[in-house]
């Protein structure tokens, strides 16, 4: 299955590309290929979180999908709510810049979905993780 990975993060290139993924050094929020047309949107690792606004990063995501697309995001199973902070990437040989990002709380998956026109299609925990499956309103 073809996939991209996007990121504006040197760090995170770095390390995507170390590991043979095809990725774009870019800002998600910037122009993208086949924008409106995209099946699917993964935000693993809480990247819901990116930039400290999940509202926006869900905006976006719904921009990027086509007809019958899906956003599959994972949320905080500790967390509740939305907390903003600061974090940054770091490896044995690299440490990155601070940057905004939100823990979003599973609790609140329906209602950011709903302000953002998707909806929960279901949730599935994966271990430790807990994954939503988001669709067009």
């Amino acid at each position: 299955m073809p996939a991209l990975g996007v990121d504006l993060s040197p760090t995170a290139v770095g390390m995507a590309r170390r590991s043979g993924a095809p990725v774009l050094r870019r800002d998600v929020f910037g122009p993208l290929p086949g924008v409106g047309r995209w099946q699917t949107v993964l935000l693993a690792d809480g990247n819901v979180g990116l930039g400290g606004d999940p509202w926006r990063v869900l905006r976006r995501a719904a921009d990027l999908l086509g007809r019958g697309g899906r956003c599959v995001a994972e949320f905080d199973s500790c967390a509740t709510g939305v907390e903003v902070g600061w974090v940054r990437l770091e490896t044995s040989a690299t440490v990155g810049p601070w940057f905004r990002w939100a823990s979003v709380g599973i609790d609140c998956a329906a209602t950011l979905a709903a302000e953002v026109g998707l909806a929960v299609a279901g949730v599935h925990h994966i271990g430790a993780r807990v994954v939503a499956t988001l669709v067009c309103a």
